[in-house]
């Protein structure tokens, strides 16, 4: 039998992240050596990566980036299970992936994938190696990041107290007002808005509610002369319920949001909301 201390295992576990019985074995194999056992489990970790390709990986964390008050960066790195999700080492490859972005601006999550996070080692390498060191399909999903001469804010939400964060939301307005901001992460959080207004809604997405509208109304034995109104409310029901600046704002429904910026002097540029797994 080789020759190693629970110190070792718990070395071990700690440098790769695998499970008490997998470094057993590979301290075994090893001859105790744990700087072989760390190899061993790389190289065992990485010909199961192809095994998990096909598995869901629908938990996960949100990272942030927020840098010099006009600079944020938003990441959603996903895992099978929550056990994983919460755990140190997840949490910290999921920063680390919001931290590069933020320094390399890449233009989409294929040029993420590509560039390179250490030397000689690509983002998409360096999730294969988490993927390979915590046992589980991982996934970089996707990123927003809001760069330019405006203010950006964020609001990260716990669903959970033992789970980071799983509702995040960069906002970015045309000046600094923190209080605002914040208020609007927090409301597009709670309302999950898709659109930032009216003229952003495609006109094919409006065109389809239209259709829809009617026929509902039709199946309903609404008057034939009627139906124009009723659609077009109808229409102006959905466009209210997804383009943020038409919602009813969340500390005073009395209030539009878009009447809310109007009233704090600034105007909401952009937004971008993240659900775990959504």
């Amino acid at each position: 039998m080789a020759n190693y201390t629970a110190a070792d295992v718990k070395k071990l576990r700690e440098l790769t992240g695998a499970g008490m019985m997998d470094c057993k074995k590979a301290l075994d194999e090893a001859e105790g050596t744990v700087e072989k056992a760390v190899e061993i489990l790389r190289i065992k970790g990485q010909k199961g990566v192809a095994k998990r390709e096909g598995r869901d990986a629908s938990n996960g964390a949100l990272a942030l980036v927020l840098e010099g008050g006009n600079t944020g960066v938003l990441v959603e790195l996903n895992c099978e299970t929550d056990f994983v999700a919460k755990g140190e080492k997840f949490v910290e490859v999921a920063d680390q992936l919001a931290k590069h972005v933020a320094a390399t601006a890449p233009a989409d999550l294929e040029a993420a994938l590509a560039s390179e996070i250490e030397a000689g080692k690509t983002v998409q390498q360096f999730v294969d190696e988490a993927n390979a060191n915590l046992g589980e399909k991982i996934v970089f999903k996707r990123f927003a990041q809001f760069a330019g001469e405006g203010f950006v804010a964020a609001y990260m939400h716990r669903t959970s107290p033992d789970l980071p964060p799983q509702v995040g939301v960069l906002v970015e307005l045309d000046k600094e007002n923190a209080e605002v901001a914040k208020d609007v992460a927090q409301h597009i959080a709670a309302f999950a808005p898709t659109y930032l207004s009216r003229e952003e809604i495609p006109a094919e997405i409006l065109d389809n509610e239209r259709r829809v509208a009617e026929a509902t109304a039709r199946e309903e034995g609404k008057p034939e002369a009627a139906l124009p109104k009723i659609v077009e409310g109808r229409v102006t029901g959905f466009v209210k319920e997804n383009a943020v600046l038409e919602q009813a704002f969340a500390k005073d429904n009395k209030k539009t949001v878009a009447k809310v910026l109007d009233e704090a002097g600034v105007k909401l540029v952009r937004f971008a909301r993240f659900r775990v797994g959504a």
